[in-house]
């Protein structure tokens, strides 16, 4: 199990409440003590075509900064190269300077398109980056989003996912420390072997892109690794999510692997301020250039035609959350249900809809007031503790201040008898 607890609920019920505390209807969906959602980042990243590259990437590297001081576990970055958006091309040189301006947060490959590489060299690059983030490194695969990053080294969409599955099967082969001899179309290994052993025992984590098809579930259920479920948040959308995960248990059960929970995370869009209306003022940013970009090179787009108020939509069909520290634990507590049984992380993709300000404090807002009440309540103990005390004050006060009067009138006795002396 992954550093910072699994994602199955197993325990008894407990009061639910909202951001500060405070107990709301969730309408059937319980909130558990041993309920534990790690939190992160699936940074690809987006920046707009007017924005300086260089000071995006340096941005993208602070927030991966601010997110290790907020205490967030994860951030997943990704590997593409074209469309002028989406421009980190190599998400391990990202990591290994990343790990060197963090202490504590994991950071993965968020992914790395496996048909653009020789599963050797892929591999034994990953088992380095392994040992120079001292294990916090994870390894993130997929067949490749972007079809115009395929087209330009000779890749037709056709063979992506075949290609991913034999890389996959032969990456795995090479971490588990075995040699490995292949040909297809495209790679040819001979006693292959990795020279160095993983630093993470008993290895490296991996997990596997999917979004609506079954070909990730299918992957990763076969391996027994992470699922990474890309797909949107809508009511359509968590319904494909878990089927999937049922296509993964399948396969992980026909594999002899164990379909663990905790090793499924599920990507969403949030924006968080104080107010419901700053928010959506906030978003204004950057928003419309976002769902631009979807429509114009991304592979699916994430507006209908027609649509003209992207966040009203985005909120409205539970693609995104933009509102309030409630409001975010609201479309949570939806994605939980959604899951039919629970997942092991919720992923914000970074998206940039509002200004660095704005964007920092959202990250922030959600730390401090949404992710407690996912995390085994962890406030719940001090609400106990404060009604306790509350609750006994009118008792605590009268034995305070009878003690302070006993030591006043003992000193005063004290005094009086040394004056008489």
């Amino acid at each position: 199990m992954p550093p910072g607890g699994g994602g199955l609920a197993r325990g008894k019920a407990a009061t639910i409440l909202d951001a500060r505390n405070r107990p709301y209807d969730a309408k059937g969906t319980p909130a558990l003590t041993d309920r534990y959602l790690r939190t992160g980042i699936f940074l690809a990243p987006f920046h707009a075509l007017d924005e300086n590259p260089t000071l995006a990437i340096e941005r993208d590297m602070e927030l991966v900064q601010h997110l290790d001081r907020l205490n967030y576990h994860e951030a997943w970055i990704g590997e593409h190269h074209s469309g002028g958006f989406e421009i980190i091309a190599s998400p391990e040189m990202f990591i290994a300077a990343a790990a060197e301006r963090t202490r504590h947060i994991r950071l993965g490959t968020g992914v790395v398109s496996l048909p653009y590489h020789n599963p050797f060299m892929l591999a034994s690059r990953m088992t380095q980056l392994d040992h120079m983030t001292r294990g916090r490194a994870m390894f993130g695969v997929g067949p490749g989003a972007l079809v115009h990053d395929a087209a330009k080294i000779g890749i037709k969409a056709a063979e992506q996912r075949d290609r991913m599955n034999e890389s996959l099967d032969v990456i795995v082969e090479l971490m588990e420390g075995k040699s490995v001899t292949r040909k297809t179309d495209w790679f040819d290994l001979t006693a292959a072997q990795l020279q160095l052993q993983p630093y993470s025992q008993p290895n490296m984590e991996m997990a596997v892109a999917c979004a609506r098809s079954p070909v990730g579930a299918v992957a990763s259920g076969r391996h027994g690794i992470g699922m990474l479920s890309i797909g949107g948040t809508s009511d359509d959308a968590l319904k494909a999510h878990a089927a999937n995960w049922n296509i993964y248990t399948d396969h992980a059960q026909q594999n002899g692997k164990v379909a663990d929970r905790a090793k499924w995370r599920i990507v969403t869009f949030a924006h968080v301020a104080p107010t419901r209306e700053q928010a959506f003022e906030e978003v204004k940013f950057g928003l419309d250039r976002f769902t631009q970009y979807f429509t114009d090179v991304a592979t699916f787009p994430i507006l209908p035609p027609g649509i003209t108020d992207a966040a009203e939509f985005l909120t409205k069909e539970g693609v995104a959350c933009i509102g309030t520290p409630d409001d975010c634990i609201r479309h949570f507590e939806r994605l939980w249900k959604g899951s039919d049984g629970g997942f092991g992380a919720v992923l914000l993709l970074a998206h940039n809809w509002a200004d660095w300000p704005a964007t920092q404090r959202s990250y922030e807002l959600m730390a401090r007031y949404v992710h407690p009440h996912f995390q085994r309540q962890s406030n719940m103990p001090r609400q106990q503790s404060y009604d306790i005390a509350t609750s006994n004050r009118g008792i605590y006060s009268v034995q305070s201040q009878a003690a302070v009067e006993t030591e006043i009138e003992k000193y005063q006795a004290a005094q009086s008898k040394r004056a008489a002396e």
